[in-house]
């Protein structure tokens, strides 16, 4: 089962806000993946590019660019 995204928000400390299509809200820390995923450090080191993020079409995702995602499931399950 997919938990798609109504909508985000960047928020402070590389947190982002999510609200699911059921009206959950629960909150993500990108900054857990810096270490696991280094290229997701880019988004400490390349000013303004964290704010960036957009939910991907349908709502399975959010991204950044075409490197830098996250699945719906993985925002869902491991947010708080």
């Amino acid at each position: 089962m997919f938990h798609k995204i109504k909508s985000i928000k960047p928020s402070t400390n590389y947190c982002i806000i999510v609200v699911f299509e059921n009206d959950e809200t629960k909150t993500y820390n990108v900054s857990k993946l810096f270490d696991k995923y280094p290229s997701y450090r880019a988004l400490e080191t390349i000013h303004g590019l964290f704010k960036q993020v957009k939910v991907d079409k349908g709502g399975y995702g959010i991204s950044w660019n075409d490197e830098l995602d996250i699945s719906c499931n993985e925002l869902y399950y491991n947010s708080k």
